[in-house]
């Protein structure tokens, strides 16, 4: 830079300020050389103005000096490494005052090459997600650089069972503004039973582009990130536990059970339709017919005979017919009732029904339906009391079983209530637009007195 010419008037200072590069988070210093062209002895106050001025000192701040003397003070740059000071040329000047000869204030400039320096800070939130085929990611992305970036994802796993894929896949940062991607991580085959699989993977993010092989600087990417992706089976290990003891339980219906109950049912039919032997005095003899005397007295329809034989047919006919529906007072029949309840993603649903008036429904069994595959949590309660709280994505379908009924009484209500995290993919392949659960619950409706 060239000298400033000294002013004409009185303590007029003569300055110059050589041009400086400075690196932020690093120190670089220049100097200033104040000359007193005057002809007193004059002193002269320092101070830094400008965008340097908050981390730019002058050591001396105050200098004093003869007439035709000069003297040179230190300038010091300390820019902290932050995206605030950016990379490129900014002035700096240094206000020289003075203190006799106020009015001849100088004002020196030079500029300040600011270098780049280049840093990512990436972080991977949730580290663990669990999922039958697909997990999903949230990547924070800050630039914590000087210079605007564009950045790019690798991905490495040991194997090729997982594939990736971000959402935005390089997106472009100014220094100091931060970014979310998205990250999607998927799984080729599901794991139908057993134990879950676990696949680790580690995510490394980086500047692309022209910017990164110009300036050559390995520091602007982040150091790699571990996470995880565990394969939850489609069917957990205790439904085979389930299947195999219901199929004992039907063998052994078929193999014991059954012949048993259906041999005391032919007994019992046998029983009944075997006839019943007439009461002494009332045996028929020969030649005569039903509803005379034994002593040969009148058929007359008005005759003792008559009377005796219509009680006996009255008494016969009214036995089985007495209770035949096979239903007393008070009795009840199994019913049950499906409760559809569709969710929005994000937001939380209720479905219920409602125990009709006059009726007491004892539950015995309910079934649970995610056919597709949401994820979640559902609440199920009867009444005010809190059943169950199951997560969406741990099953398919799932069923709960009482060999005490729960009763509910009337007016009161079966609930569900839905909270849609995540709607899953049905057997369309194509994701859903909401959550959608279906529960079935069934039992013994209950009509009580009036």
């Amino acid at each position: 830079m060239t000298p400033s010419p000294a002013s004409s008037g009185p303590g007029a200072p003569g300055l110059d300020i050589p041009v400086v590069t400075v690196t932020p988070g690093s120190t670089a210093t220049t100097g200033l050389t104040v000359r007193n062209d005057s002809d007193i002895v004059e002193a002269y106050s320092l101070e830094v103005v400008g965008d340097c001025a908050s981390w730019t000192t002058v050591e001396p701040a105050r200098v004093s000096l003869y007439p035709g003397t000069s003297e040179t003070v230190t300038i010091r740059l300390d820019p902290p490494r932050s995206p605030e000071i950016r990379a490129g040329e900014m002035p700096l000047a240094v206000r020289v005052l003075p203190t006799e000869h106020p009015d001849a204030v100088r004002v020196p400039e030079t500029t300040v090459h600011v270098e780049e320096f280049h840093e990512l800070r990436t972080e991977v939130r949730p580290r663990r997600r669990r999922g039958w085929l697909r997990g999903r990611y949230r990547l924070a992305v800050r630039n914590e650089g000087n210079t605007p970036v564009r950045v790019g994802f690798t991905p490495d796993q040991a194997g090729e069972e997982l594939t990736f894929a971000f959402n935005p896949a390089g997106p472009a940062l100014e220094p100091g503004e931060s970014v979310e991607v998205g990250l999607r991580v998927r799984t080729g085959k599901p794991v139908w039973f057993g134990s879950p699989v676990v696949w680790p993977f580690t995510l490394t993010t980086a500047e692309t582009g022209e910017q990164d092989e110009a300036s050559g600087d390995e520091s602007g990417g982040s150091s790699p990130l571990d996470a995880e992706f565990v394969q939850i089976p489609v069917f957990p290990k205790w439904l085979l536990a389930v299947l195999a003891a219901l199929l004992a339980l039907l063998l052994a219906w078929f193999a014991l059970v059954r012949p048993a109950v259906r041999s005391a049912a032919k007994e019992a039919a046998t029983e009944v339709v075997q006839p019943r032997p007439a009461p002494a005095g009332e045996q028929v003899g020969e030649g005569e017919t039903p509803g005379s005397g034994s002593g040969g007295a009148s058929t007359s329809p008005t005759g003792p005979g008559s009377g005796q034989g219509q009680g006996q047919g009255q008494g016969q006919g009214q036995g089985p017919g007495e209770g035949g529906d096979g239903t007393s007072a008070g009795g009840g029949q199994q019913s049950s009732a499906t409760i559809d309840l569709k969710t929005s993603g994000g937001q939380t649903e209720t479905g219920t029904y409602k125990v009709p008036d006059k009726s007491v429904f004892g539950v015995t069994d309910i079934v649970v339906a995610n056919f597709q595959g949401d994820e979640g949590v559902m609440t199920i309660s009867f009444g005010d009391r809190k059943i169950t709280t199951i997560a969406l994505e741990t099953f398919r379908n799932q069923d709960y079983h009482w060999v005490t009924p729960i009763r509910i009484p009337a007016n009161d209500t079966v609930t569900i209530e839905v909270t849609c995290s995540e709607p899953g993919t049905p057997a369309t392949g194509r994701r859903a637009q909401g959550c959608h659960e279906v529960l079935n619950v069934s039992g013994v409706l209950t009509r009580t007195e009036q």
